[in-house]
Formats: structure tokens, sequence, C-alpha cells
């Protein structure tokens, strides 16, 4: 007979009410934090009886779990934590930043296909027709930290605009321009550098809503040529050639997490071996 876990709960569990303090999480949120498989499958394995928690059959994916203490297998082979990976993409124009396109589209993906990006994620997104610095990374920790705007945490875009843009048009971005229904701010606009008929200006965000900087320009009346994004928090794109993919350091990890005000450097554990989650 398969066992229920029950551990000492010192908040509400209901839908929609508090979570238990600590590590305690429900076992699809464990195994998913694990890296051993989404939310979804995890259910799927749980409901299947293949799943134990120290070596008791858990059927109920509504179990709460001690995520930091307790053992977890799947099938009988124990999965712990599996190996954090970080990587930056020079993201190219003309793809789409998500893993599968229905429309058949070519995506980020396909610039990663020389490294296992199975459980890598994408840390916020650039438009199809974006480009520059994209972070990819399974320390769902870190990325969510990275994108809560409580963080703060700056990106800078170089873009080439379809003119010579003036310092009221500049104050006006760092002011806000108000969007259908939303106030767009850029935290930072200048000019970078200017020709006859075009310029390159510099655009730091300190939040990310959807074609944030194409539609704060789009408001002034100018064009957008070229948007491409040079930096996100302390981490530059510097000489990474397009399409190109690379593991962040041990420093530049650190600076993230510093920016993003997380303590421990986020490397626990190895990867463990899976089996199919169906």
């Amino acid at each position: 007979m398969s066992q229920r876990h029950s551990p000492q709960r010192s908040g509400k569990t209901a839908k929609g009410r508090q979570e238990p303090d600590g590590k305690r999480v429900t076992l699809p949120r464990a195994l998913s934090k694990l890296g051993y498989c989404s939310r979804t499958q995890a259910e799927v394995l749980i409901s299947a009886g293949r799943v134990t928690v120290d070596g008791s059959k858990v059927t109920e994916p509504s179990t709460w779990v001690d995520l930091e203490n307790a053992q977890f297998a799947v099938d009988g082979v124990t999965i712990s934590a599996e190996e954090k990976l970080y990587f930056m993409l020079n993201k190219p124009r003309g793809l789409v930043t998500t893993r599968d396109d229905p429309e058949g589209r070519p995506t980020v993906y396909d610039c990663l296909k020389d490294i296992d990006a199975r459980h890598l994620a994408p840390v916020g997104r650039l438009d199809k027709a974006s480009e520059g610095l994209l972070l990819f990374t399974n320390d769902t920790v870190l990325a969510q930290a990275l994108l809560d705007p409580i963080s703060h945490v700056g990106k800078l875009y170089h873009v080439q605009v379809d003119r010579i843009m003036d310092d009221e048009q500049f104050a006006r971005m760092e002011r806000g321009i108000i969007d259908d229904g939303e106030l767009l701010t850029a935290s930072s606009a200048r000019l970078l550098r200017s020709g006859d008929r075009n310029s390159w200006i510099e655009v730091e965000l300190k939040e990310g809503r959807n074609r944030q900087i194409r539609r704060m320009l789009e408001a002034l009346g100018i064009e957008c040529l070229r948007l491409v994004r040079v930096t996100f928090g302390e981490i530059e794109l510097g000489d990474l050639p397009k399409g190109a993919v690379r593991a962040l350091t041990e420093t530049e990890i650190l600076r993230l997490r510093r920016r993003a005000d997380l303590k421990s450097n986020g490397q626990n554990g190895a990867k463990t071996k899976r089996n199919a989650a169906s």
C-alpha cells in the first residue's frame, strides 16, 4: 500500500493558501527543482506509483516533502540536484526565443545544438528582430531573481534609429511614455554616435515589458533599425561571435548571484542519471 508523507506544516496547504516555511515543497515541485523533469511530468510519474520518498512510494502529487533532507527515487533510481549550468548566446536576428515554434521558424535552441540544452531555459527574452546577449540556465532560482522587478537588474541595449534624436526625446524616454495603457520607462537613454541620416543610441532598462524599446520609439515617431542587447547586469556580450555560445565563468556567475542578492554559488550537486519521464 502506498504511503503519503505529511511533514509538519507551518502554513496552510489548501490551493491558493500559504506554503509551509523552510524547504518544504510539493513533490512535483521538488522533482522540478532537482532538475529531473517538469512539474507536469512529475505528477504523471507520482500518480503512476514510480516515485518514492525516503523509501516509501508516494502516489499523491499534492504531498509535501522536505527538499533538502528527503531522499527521492524514480523507478528505484536515486535522484539528486542537477549540476547548475550557465551559458550566454549572441543571439542572431531572426530567431525566436522559444524551444519549439508552431510556425516552424528557427529558434535560439538551434544555436545550442553542441551542448546538452534539454533543461536550459532562457533568462527573459529577445524578440525575433532583436540581437545580442541572451542568458540560459537551469538555475530557476537565479533566473527568477534576475527577472524580479525588485532586483532592478539593468540591461543595456545599443539601438540604431532612423534619425538623430534630440535631448528632449531622450528625456521623454526617461520620464516615461504611456503606450497601450502601460507606462514604459528607460533608466537612461543617450546618444552614442551619429551619421548623416541615422544614429546609435544607448538605452538601459530595469523592467521587462514586451517590445519595450521599440514601443517607446514608435510612440515618438522613431523607427528602430537594429536593437542589440550588450549587457545583462554586469555580464557583457563582448566579442562573442554572432550565433556563438559560451559558458559563463565562475566570476560572472558570482556577479549575477550578487546582483540578484543570492548568497550561495548555486553549484549544488552533480548531474543525475534520469529515466524517461513517461
